[in-house]
């Protein structure tokens, strides 16, 4: 049995969540509550040294890192789907999981945890980098409809949340119409979920 350890509101938590809901997999969730340090708690240390969500064990297998989990659960259990099989579709989906891992935590991540959660940082610096990843997204999106290949990946799932959640770190999306409508088609897949601030299941 899969079994997720997360927290509500984190965007990074959900793109696993999101992924497990795509693929249809039944898992067991283990919410932790990260402002009574529960992710520091010495049994989940053991597990993961890190001390941060998601982390994933599927049987004796643990593995740490949203991109990692994505992409482990996409070629364990995809079925050839959400990650491509040619070299250049997976350079595609690569440089899009380094997007969500870099210029989309610190610009629209950020700006969304120094607005809700109060976190440091300079909220200037982090919505500008914002609008520029909305408008390297929107180029992108104009001519095409999934980010990486042809279909949906794991490239989309990972940079889904926070772009989706952008508004709650006061970042636009009006100049972003094709990220907009790519939003909306993740959110009529299959088996999608939301979280909040997010559309419920469609």
């Amino acid at each position: 049995m899969i079994k997720l350890y997360d927290t509500e509101l984190s965007g990074n938590a959900y793109k696993v969540r999101l992924m497990l809901a795509l693929l249809g997999l039944k898992y067991e969730r283990a919410s932790l509550d990260l402002k009574a340090g529960q992710q520091k708690n010495p049994d989940y240390l053991a597990k993961n040294p890190r001390g941060q969500v998601p982390f994933l064990e599927d049987g004796a297998f643990l593995v740490r890192d949203s991109s990692a989990i994505l992409l482990y659960l996409a070629l364990k259990y995809g079925n050839g789907k959400w990650y491509p099989k040619d070299i250049e579709g997976q350079a595609e989906v690569q440089q899009w999981l380094a997007t969500a891992t870099g210029d989309i935590a610190e610009g629209m991540a950020r700006a969304r945890a120094i607005a809700l959660f109060n976190r440091p940082g300079d909220k200037a610096a982090a919505v500008k980098l914002a609008h520029d990843t909305l408008a390297l997204m929107q180029t992108r999106l104009k001519q095409r409809e999934w980010l990486a290949t042809g279909e949906p990946t794991i490239a989309d799932v990972a940079c889904y949340p926070y772009a989706a959640l952008s508004p709650q770190g006061g970042i636009s999306l009006a100049n972003a119409p094709a990220v907009v409508a790519w939003m909306r088609r993740i959110e009529k897949l299959p088996g999608y979920v939301g979280m909040p601030g997010l559309p419920a299941q469609a």
